[in-house]
């Protein structure tokens, strides 16, 4: 699953950065590079749920990220952002996994400090997200 979150991630990454790109060439991009069924359907969950739920998480993000507006994070952290915090609010992903999955994802395609600008927004996230529950 980790591998299918790189992918998605890439899509995402592809989507911000050609707003106007081609959904099908992002769903053939996804096959190509998975393989197993069972990966290919997560990561097309995972893309089609965060472009689905964009404008909320967008949202969500710029609350929680004080002092830091979406337009200023590199691209890479604020998709390795919006798929994490898709994953907290709508699969049934552990949060605390969802939260590493995208840590990781921030210390492979992030910068030097991408690991812990993510891990620290996810986290203030979830705890405001439980006080709310």
């Amino acid at each position: 699953r980790s591998r299918a979150r790189e992918v998605a991630l890439q899509v995402l990454y592809q989507d911000d950065l050609n707003p106007g790109g081609d959904p099908h060439a992002a769903d053939q991009f996804l096959a190509a590079r998975l393989r197993q069924p069972e990966l290919v359907e997560f990561a097309r969950s995972l893309v089609a749920g965060v472009r689905r739920n964009r404008g909320e998480l967008d949202a969500i993000l710029a609350r929680t990220a004080d002092n830091w507006s979406l337009e200023r994070m590199a691209a890479t952290d604020r998709n390795v952002l919006r798929l994490g915090c898709y994953e907290i609010l709508y699969s049934d992903t552990p949060d605390r996994v969802a939260i590493n999955e995208a840590v990781e994802l921030a210390k492979r395609f992030g910068a030097g400090q991408s690991a812990q600008f993510v891990n620290g927004i996810l986290d203030r996230f979830l705890s405001r997200h439980k006080e709310e529950s």
